[in-house]
């Protein structure tokens, strides 16, 4: 798949969005957790990516391990973001046979995606640490993984080899340029973790992605003069912009 027809697969993908929620209106959104496992090699700090089996929602998609918050995640209290840890624990062992301790986890961002979405997932970003690259897939839900750089991942995806969305991105994207695990998690500790509720339109080169902070946020105009946050969907690939980003 070139770059080009990855872009115009990614529109044609909001395109069906939107019919879907013109003739079936909003969908609730579910929540959820996943985990960006991180472990140090001789090639720099890598991440597990999975692949979705290609039936099931994301299907054919590379995500990080996770999945939505059940009942007995939730304890007496009914804390949503103490379940979205245990889910983010329990759904990093079912995924992948890894354990990773809730005490480790860095929440990094929570997304949720745009009402269009005719499936959304309100998900808590999480990071963790892993002394192991000892993985293991059911091959049913998840049908393939790989550890790797978060830049390799991108070139990847850039190269159309791979389907990621906008969040999976922005999260490989943010951890690039970090070269230990250690300076990874102690750099996302020290910021407070950003909200992306994502809306998307058309702009000059195509579907643009947009979180709070950006100038077009509220009205839909991407051509609107101010602050950027925003994910362009162009046939030479990704373009990203947090300028304005809150």
């Amino acid at each position: 798949m070139s770059a080009r027809e990855r872009a115009d697969k990614d529109s044609e993908r909001f395109d069906e969005w939107i019919r879907h929620a013109n003739e079936s209106g909003e969908e609730p959104a579910i929540p959820a957790a996943t985990v960006v496992v991180l472990r140090d090699t001789d090639d720099g700090m890598q991440t597990l990516m999975l692949k979705k089996n290609s039936k099931i929602a994301f299907g054919g998609m590379w995500v990080f391990p996770g999945g939505k918050i059940d009942a007995n995640d939730y304890d007496e209290t009914g804390d949503l973001v103490a379940a979205a840890r245990r889910a983010a624990v329990r759904e990093t062992h079912e995924e992948a046979q890894l354990d990773v301790d809730a005490e480790s986890l860095v929440m990094i961002a929570h997304w949720i995606p745009p009402s269009i979405a005719p499936k959304r997932f309100a998900t808590w970003f999480f990071a963790a640490p892993v002394d192991t690259d000892h993985a293991v897939i059911d091959d049913g839900e998840i049908v393939e993984m790989e550890w790797t750089t978060p830049s390799a991942c991108l070139a990847r995806h850039h190269e159309g080899e791979i389907e990621i969305v906008p969040p999976t991105w922005i999260t490989l994207h943010t951890l690039r340029n970090y070269t230990t695990v250690a300076e990874a998690l102690e750099d996302l500790a020290s910021r407070p973790p950003l909200h992306y509720a994502t809306r998307v339109t058309k702009g000059e080169h195509g579907r643009v992605v947009m979180w709070q902070g950006d100038a077009a946020y509220e009205s839909g105009d991407a051509a609107a003069e101010g602050g950027r946050h925003r994910l362009e969907i162009r046939e030479s690939g990704y373009v990203y912009d947090d300028s304005g980003a809150l």
